[in-house]
Parts: C-alpha cells; sequence; structure tokens
C-alpha cells in the first residue's frame, strides 16, 4: 500500500477526502483492507490466532 501526506485545511475537509477516498477503491480492495486489518488484530493474541484459517466469500444480494 503506497503511503500519501496530504495537508487539509480543516477536519471536514480531511473527512470528505476520506470517503472519497473509500468509496472509489474497488470492494476487492476494501476486502483487502479488511483482512490486513484482522490480521493485524489477530497477531497481538500470539499463537491463539494462527489456527484460524481466512475465509472470503462475496455473493450479489436480490434487488427486490
Amino acid at each position: 500500500m503506497e503511503r500519501v501526506a496530504q495537508v487539509f485545511t480543516s477536519f471536514a475537509e480531511a473527512d470528505l477526502a476520506d470517503e472519497e477516498y473509500y468509496a472509489a477503491l474497488a470492494p476487492s480492495e476494501r476486502v483487502d483492507i479488511l483482512l490486513a486489518l484482522v490480521e493485524r488484530y489477530r497477531s497481538t493474541f500470539g499463537e491463539a490466532a494462527e489456527r484460524f484459517e481466512r475465509v472470503c466469500r462475496v455473493t450479489e444480494l436480490e434487488r427486490g
């Protein structure tokens, strides 16, 4: 993941930039970020989390 630094004039402007960034990501990129966060969280447990398997399934929802 590429690190980028930006300077904003207000917190609202920074929040808007965050929202636009995450909205522009592809669904697979969002899942990759989620899995990286889960992995980082699990690493805090040490050996207890090593037996967990990573499972991910993307499905289409019916529109009614």
